[in-house]
């Protein structure tokens, strides 16, 4: 979330940054009015409470003296009633005001090109060459059921639709995908953590998922407990209410985790195979860093992605996001795509976002900062996150851009070695 007093001393900047991404900037005039009646009942309780204080101390003198004290002791339970119905008044605006706050994104960073919509995203970088085929591509649901290595209609079968079932060697091609990103991640330095795939309300909140995003999230009302949709929920809260060592970071992480979303604005959209799926893997990293460090964190986390692509040989393409594109808890964004042979279209496959400190602030992940003299003062770390990557749209393109002519799929030479065959 943002600072209130961000809010209350620079609305104008917030305004232009939000108008930026096609927000509805009356919600700042709507928390300024809250904030300043907030004030308001702040600065009237005070005063009661500092006349309680110096009366009490009067009651004090005066029973010591044997005098009468009745009349302002009355006094003073009445204005211990106005404190506490002040002190309600309080909690009412902290709550609506904090209601407003979760609503709001985080601002673009300068660099982010400005845009009104997904069609004015910036192509930053293309690497490797589309191949050329002399035969006619299938697609990764064919090569899947032919191969009997995917099973799409018995995933649906089990469980509905979006929930895909690997069989034989398409199970080990996923695993193999999984264990060569884990441990190429470990050589750039991430920590491997396994989460739990459960989170409690506190840690969705912490993570900016709820409420922006609650219908998305499959939700367990028993015991209010939300499946993740991404382990960045879950290593994030990994330092929740922390405050870490400045010589600790940045402190970075990479985790495998199957991930659930109900995608419930998905209607419409192409939900052939793994093109959109309510379960699927992924392994993401997270990067706890100083403030002065994230954006260059962020080109390196953006290469460690990257990076996988590369040693598989897929054609890809990173995206820069616009102002009107970016996700909601970034502040800037990319987008990395694979090219789909048979969809003839690229299709996402990671996004490596710098979060600033807009997750950390509700999150309450700090670090001392060393300062002059060794004196160190309490702030807010920034959190990056990006996928490295999730294997749903990724096996798409590894699948169609390695099929022969005769329908085998030939393994990557960086994969052999994990999952034992060459060949499917």
């Amino acid at each position: 979330m943002l600072d209130i007093k961000l809010i209350r001393e620079n609305p104008d900047l917030v305004k232009d940054k939000l108008k930026l991404r096609n927000e509805d900037i009356s919600v700042i005039d709507k928390i300024l009015e809250l904030d300043k009646n907030r004030l308001g009942v702040i600065h009237r309780s005070e005063g009661l409470k500092e006349t309680r204080n110096k009366v009490s101390d009067e009651i004090a003198v005066m029973k010591k003296s044997k005098e009468d004290a009745a009349e302002k002791i009355s006094e003073m339970k009445k204005v211990s009633d106005d404190i506490k119905e002040l002190d309600e008044e309080l909690r009412k605006y902290d709550d609506d005001i904090d209601v407003l706050m979760r609503f709001i994104p985080n601002l673009p960073h300068d660099s982010v090109p400005f845009g009104k919509s997904e069609k004015d995203n910036v192509e930053f970088k293309k690497w490797g060459d589309k191949k050329s085929f002399d035969f006619k591509v299938k697609d990764h649901v064919q090569l899947g059921k032919t191969l009997d290595i995917l099973d799409f209609e018995r995933g649906t079968k089990i469980s509905g639709s979006g929930f895909p079932l690997y069989k034989g060697k398409g199970a080990q091609l996923e695993r193999a995908l999984i264990n060569f990103m884990l441990d190429e991640q470990g050589k750039n330095g991430y920590r491997e953590v396994m989460t739990p795939l459960l989170v409690s309300r506190t840690s969705m909140e912490a993570a900016e998922k709820i409420p922006k995003f609650e219908e998305d999230m499959y939700h367990f009302e028993k015991d209010d407990l939300y499946a993740i949709p991404t382990a960045e929920v879950s290593i994030l809260n990994i330092h929740r209410d922390e405050i870490l060592k400045q010589e600790e970071l940045p402190i970075k992480y990479c985790g495998y985790t199957n991930c659930f979303r109900r995608e419930a604005g998905s209607y419409g959209k192409d939900t052939k195979g793994f093109l959109r799926v309510h379960q699927f893997n992924k392994v993401e990293l997270i990067n706890f860093c100083q403030p002065e460090e994230s954006y260059d964190q962020m080109e390196n986390m953006l290469l460690h992605a990257c990076g996988i692509l590369e040693k598989l040989s897929l054609y890809y393409r990173v995206i820069e996001l616009c102002t009107a594109d970016i996700g909601f808890a970034a502040s800037k964004c990319y987008d990395i795509e694979v090219w789909s042979y048979a969809e003839d279209k690229w299709l996402e496959a990671s996004s490596v976002s710098n979060c600033t400190d807009f997750q950390s602030r509700r999150a309450m992940v700090r670090y001392k900062k060393i300062l002059e003299n060794n004196k160190t003062k309490t702030e807010l770390v920034h959190i990056l996150n990006g996928s490295g990557l999730a294997t749903s749209r990724l096996m798409v393109s590894l699948l169609e851009t390695n099929q022969t002519k005769d329908g085998n799929i030939i393994v990557p030479e960086v994969l052999r070695k994990y999952a034992g065959f060459d060949v499917i």
